[in-house]
């Protein structure tokens, strides 16, 4: 269970990040290379396809996380981080203009990057880097070592 933990913890990083580079870097890279347009990045619908793959796999990885290490505060960071993403994708521009949106949606991405890096820290540190122990053997490695 360790491997699919650390690769969905993983997955959900580079996801953020790569909505992030979508919003920040594409008006770049458009101007740059318009050939590009032809590709339709610059589509609404990239956010919502990014949003669709990053909302389980986070979820999946941050309560299979929260529930070996018992930090429940990054389960909470990260469903803020994803409500922002949402609220982003779904209302963003309408409500903030387009550097509202993107705003929004570096700030959510952000919020789900730091979520999930502290989730995977917190699976390395507990045993040997293995989150796949029970909690009672935490418990009891924890009163041991006082």
């Amino acid at each position: 269970m360790r491997k699919g933990q650390e690769i969905t913890d993983k997955l959900s990083i580079s996801l953020s990040a790569l909505c992030v580079v979508h919003c920040l870097a594409l008006p770049v890279l458009l101007l740059l290379l318009p050939s590009l347009e032809a590709l339709q990045l610059h589509n609404e619908a990239v956010h919502i396809w990014l949003l669709i793959a990053v909302t389980p796999i986070s979820i999946y990885a941050l309560i299979n996380g929260c529930n070996k290490h018992k930090r429940y505060q990054l389960l909470t960071v990260g469903t803020c981080g994803l409500l922002t993403l949402i609220l982003a994708a779904v209302f963003g521009h309408d409500i903030a203009g387009e550097a509202g949106e993107k705003a929004l949606t570096v700030l959510g991405a952000g919020i789900v990057i730091a979520a999930h890096w502290g989730n995977f820290r917190q699976c390395q540190k507990h045993r040997g880097a293995s989150c796949s122990e029970s909690s009672s053997e935490h418990l009891t490695s924890a009163f041991d070592s006082k």
